[in-house]
């Protein structure tokens, strides 16, 4: 059952969550690492994987392909263990996070368009949208809430707590989380948003992603064709373990008369592809982002 298997990981997550906290940041991370890469690498999702380096990659060698794969779960494991952390990374006091690009966010800023941020999950993905915030730009954050109902409250309080206080739940078939009037409510105030645009999913438009279609969110275009929201990539990378870089870009171009949700869909899908190649152990490759 369920219920007894969500029970069950969320005891063991708590357990993780203190013993990180006794260790430290660094430690932790560490730990964290080496457990991620134990269990993904031997159990999880290895024939999926495969198939979506395949897709991006079809001359990786095997080696190359197992070193990519262990960098993704040590970098998840990081990951997880960081977010006992996520206090000292919103004070930022030893400068953990170093931002490239904020004149953009400086533009951004003082010209008041509201802008969508699409970003991908790449390092500690969550660390992104709390920089953000930190830079009062006045961020609402697009999340997907967790299956397990014991862990979701805890993660929430989190997220509303240290990343970004308007936080707006994705709509889930079957699940009872609705951000519709959130959402509505962040376009009518004009609010800065954040969404991750490389889950899978089954709605949407279908794009090419690495050369094969794939059902990519309209959230983006839509913003920026029906309500001048102008479209920001942005990524984070892991620096020597511990610390981040994270990389804001130029706006994406968008011509209202001659561009739609496809062709602006196909330029983030081509920008997200790029950050990826460049760092491919910071991605995850564990999501179906090909599934019809």
């Amino acid at each position: 059952m369920k219920i007894i298997k969500y029970f069950f990981e969320f005891i063991i997550i708590i357990f993780l969550f203190f013993v990180f906290k006794l260790l430290g940041r660094k430690l932790s991370s560490d730990l964290g690492c080496l457990i991620s890469n134990y269990v993904g690498f031997n159990f999880r999702s290895k024939k999926r994987i495969s198939t979506n380096f395949k897709k991006a990659f079809p001359r990786l060698s095997k080696e190359e392909e197992n070193k990519y794969t262990r960098e993704m779960w040590c970098n998840f494991g990081r990951t997880f263990a960081e977010y006992v952390y996520l206090k000292e990374f919103r004070e930022n006091k030893k400068n953990h996070i170093v931002i490239n690009g904020s004149e953009i966010l400086d533009l951004i800023k003082s010209s008041n368009v509201p802008t969508v941020f699409v970003s991908g999950h790449f390092a500690n993905f969550e660390l992104m949208a709390m920089e953000l915030d930190r830079k009062n730009l006045n961020i609402a954050a697009i999340y997907r809430p967790l299956n397990n109902f014991f862990l979701n409250p805890l993660m929430e309080y989190w997220r509303k707590k240290y990343i970004c206080n308007f936080q707006i739940p994705k709509k889930i078939p079957g699940k009872s989380a609705d951000g519709t009037r959130q959402f509505i409510k962040a376009i009518q105030i004009q609010t800065n948003i954040a969404v991750m645009v490389d889950q899978s999913i089954t709605q949407g438009k279908r794009i090419d992603f690495f050369g094969e279609k794939a059902f990519t969110t309209s959230i983006p275009s839509q913003l920026a064709l029906k309500y001048n929201y102008q479209i920001v990539p942005i990524a984070i990378r892991r620096v020597k373990k511990y610390e981040f870089t994270m990389d804001i870009f130029n706006p994406i171009s968008i011509d209202k008369k001659k561009d739609d949700e496809l062709s602006i869909g196909k330029k983030i899908n081509e920008k997200i592809e790029e950050i990826i190649l460049k760092n491919p152990g910071q991605w995850i490759w564990t999501h179906n982002r090909w599934k019809v």
